[in-house]
C-alpha cells in the first residue's frame, strides 16, 4: 500500500455586483476592457443599465473595495459591451438562484475553505488550521466541506500529539526489535534526552487520545451533504511529530511514509501531484476509523496493566520508572538478533498481561464502539457503490479506478466484506457466538458478555480456553463459510484489505 492523500478545493463564487462593476467600471491601466473614464454620454437608458447591475441585496459584496452600483456615474457603453454584460449578469443570477436554494454547491476544487486548509496543512501548523476553521463554521455553520476539513485537522492532531507525547517519553523503534505493537508503530524520532515514561503518564497519553479521537469523530457526525467532497494532497501534510513547534521536510507525509517502509522510489514530484479526493463515503470511513482506535484505547485503559509496565516498558521507551533498572542495561538471557528484545522479556510480556478491571465501564464504551465500526463500514459502502464519478478515489468501488496503483476493489470482495460485517454485528450482538476451540460439547462464546462482565484479562488462559468458561454457552455459532469467502475473495491479502477498509 502506497501513502498518497491531500486536501483542497476554493469556496464562494464572485457576487454579480462585484463581477458586473469589475467587467465595465475598474480603472485598471492594463485593462483592455473601457475604462470608466471612456464610458460617457450613454444613450442606453439609466435604469436599464442598473438592472443590468442590480444584486440582490442578500448577495452585495462586502468587500469595502467594491463601490455600490447605484455610486457610479453612468457612461457610454456599446451595445456590444452591453450584451455582454446583461449575459453576464443573467448567468449570474441563475448562479445566484441556485446557490440560494443550495448554499454551498461549491466548486470544490476552488473554495475558500480549502485554501485555508491547505495552507496549515502544508506548513504543519495544525492547532491554528483547527482554529481558522472553527471560525469559519462559526460564519458558515452549513459549510459541510469546512467541517470535513475541520474533523481532518483534529484527527491528524489527535496523531500528532500521540506522537509528541512518545517522543518526550524516548519510545524506541520496535522495528529493531522484531516487535510490532498497535499505536507503538509511529514514526517518531529519536529523542536523545528523553523525559522518564511513567505508567501514569502513558494511560495520559492514551486518554488523551480518546479525546481527540471522540472530538474528530463528532464532527464528522455532523455532516449531511451527501454530495461532500474534500480534495487533499495528503502527502505533502507536515506533521510535528516532535513538539519542537516546528515542522521540517522530513516531517511530510510522503517522507514519513518513505522512511517506515524503506521505499525511497516516491520522487517530490510525484508527492506534490498526488492528491485524492475525499467524498461522502470516506466521511464515514473516518467515522469508522475514530471508533476503532477508540475501542482499542478503551480496552487498555479498562485495565490496570501497571505491573506490566513495569517489568517490560524499558522494551518500548528509553527511560522507565520501575523498580527494575537492571532489565534495560547489562547482560539479557538471549537476544534476539544484535540489537532485538531479550527472549526473557518477551516471554515475561505474555505472561504479565494478567490485567485486572479497573474500569468496566470502559469495556462497555468498546463494546459500542466497536458497534458503530461496523455501522460506519456498511454506511461508507452504501455511498461509495451508489457513485458513478471515478475522481481520485481513496477507496473505490468495483467501478472506479482508486488512488493506490495496482490495486483493484472487485464485487467478490466488497460481498465478503459486507458480509463479515453483517456476522461481526451479530456477534457483538450476541445473536451468533464465536465458536469453542476447546471441548466438543458444541458451546461457543458469547463475546458481547466479555465486554458487559468483564473479568481479569489473561491472555495465557484465553488461548488456553478456561478464561472463556464464564461466557460459554448453547446457540448458534458463526459459520466457517463466511471466512472462506473472504480467503477466496482476498488471499493472502485480507490483512491489508482490513487495515484499508477498517
Amino acid at each position: 500500500m502506497r501513502l498518497r492523500n491531500s486536501i483542497c478545493a476554493l469556496l464562494t463564487a464572485v457576487s454579480l455586483t462585484h463581477g458586473a462593476l469589475v467587467f465595465a467600471m475598474t480603472d485598471n491601466p492594463n485593462s483592455d476592457r473601457p475604462k470608466a473614464t471612456e464610458l460617457s454620454g450613454s444613450k442606453m437608458p439609466e435604469a436599464k443599465v442598473r438592472r443590468i447591475l442590480k444584486i440582490r441585496a442578500n448577495k452585495a459584496p462586502t468587500d469595502q473595495s467594491v463601490i455600490p452600483a447605484n455610486s457610479l456615474p453612468l457612461r457610454k457603453l456599446t451595445r456590444v459591451q452591453a450584451s455582454k454584460m446583461k449575459k453576464q449578469a443573467t448567468l449570474k443570477s441563475q448562479h445566484a438562484d441556485h446557490s440560494a436554494l443550495h448554499p454551498f454547491k461549491i466548486d470544490h476544487e476552488r473554495s475558500r475553505t480549502l485554501r485555508i486548509l491547505e495552507s496549515y496543512l502544508e506548513q504543519g501548523k495544525l492547532t491554528d488550521g483547527e482554529i481558522a476553521l472553527a471560525n469559519e463554521l462559526q460564519l458558515r455553520p452549513d459549510d459541510d466541506q469546512a467541517r470535513f476539513g475541520l474533523a481532518v485537522v483534529q484527527f491528524l492532531r489527535a496523531i500528532e500529539s500521540l506522537s509528541q507525547d512518545f517522543y518526550r517519553y524516548g519510545l524506541v523503534d520496535l522495528s529493531s526489535q522484531g516487535l510490532e505493537i498497535p499505536f507503538l508503530r509511529l514514526p517518531v524520532p529519536t529523542n536523545p534526552n528523553p523525559d522518564v515514561a511513567s505508567y501514569e503518564k502513558l494511560r495520559k497519553t492514551f486518554a488523551s487520545l480518546v479525546d481527540n479521537l471522540t472530538k474528530s469523530q463528532a464532527t464528522l457526525a455532523l455532516i449531511s451533504d451527501t454530495n461532500v467532497k474534500l480534495p487533499l494532497k495528503f502527502a505533502m501534510i507536515r506533521m510535528d511529530l516532535d513538539g519542537d513547534g516546528q515542522t521540517n521536510d522530513e516531517e511530510t507525509l510522503w517522507k514519513v511514509y518513505s522512511s517506515v517502509t524503506r521505499e525511497n522510489y516516491i520522487t517530490l514530484q510525484q508527492a506534490q501531484e498526488f492528491s485524492i479526493k475525499f467524498d461522502r463515503g470516506d466521511v464515514h470511513w473516518l467515522r469508522g476509523y475514530c471508533h476503532l482506535l477508540t475501542a482499542i484505547c478503551q480496552i487498555y485503559l479498562a485495565h490496570d496493566s501497571s505491573d506490566t509496565f513495569q517489568r517490560t516498558a524499558h522494551l518500548t521507551f528509553s527511560k522507565v520508572e520501575s523498580p527494575y533498572q537492571f532489565l534495560a542495561r547489562g547482560r539479557g538471557v538471549h537476544r534476539l538478533g544484535n540489537d532485538g528484545a531479550d527472549i526473557s522479556d518477551l516471554v515475561a510480556l505474555i505472561h504479565l498481561v494478567n490485567w485486572p478491571v479497573v474500569e468496566p465501564d470502559r469495556m462497555q464504551s468498546a463494546l459500542h464502539h466497536f458497534e458503530d465500526v461496523v455501522r460506519q463500514s456498511k454506511e461508507m459502502w452504501k455511498y461509495i457503490l451508489a457513485e458513478t464519478d471515478d475522481d481520485r478515489e481513496w477507496i473505490p468501488n468495483p467501478r472506479q479506478t482508486g488512488v493506490i496503483p495496482n490495486v483493484k476493489v472487485t464485487e467478490e470482495m466488497v460481498v465478503a466484506w459486507t458480509g463479515l460485517m453483517c456476522e461481526i454485528e451479530k456477534i457483538l450482538a450476541g445473536e451468533k457466538l464465536i465458536a469453542f476451540w476447546r471441548g466438543d460439547d458444541g458451546r461457543g462464546v458469547n463475546l458481547r458478555r466479555v465486554f458487559l462482565q468483564p473479568r481479569t484479562l489473561d491472555l495465557v488462559l484465553w488461548v488456553q480456553g478456561s478464561a472463556a468458561a464464564p461466557y460459554l454457552e448453547k446457540g448458534e455459532t458463526t459459520k466457517i463459510g463466511t471466512w472462506n469467502s473472504l480467503q477466496r475473495a482476498f488471499g493472502s491479502q485480507f490483512p491489508g484489505f482490513a487495515l484499508w477498509f477498517n
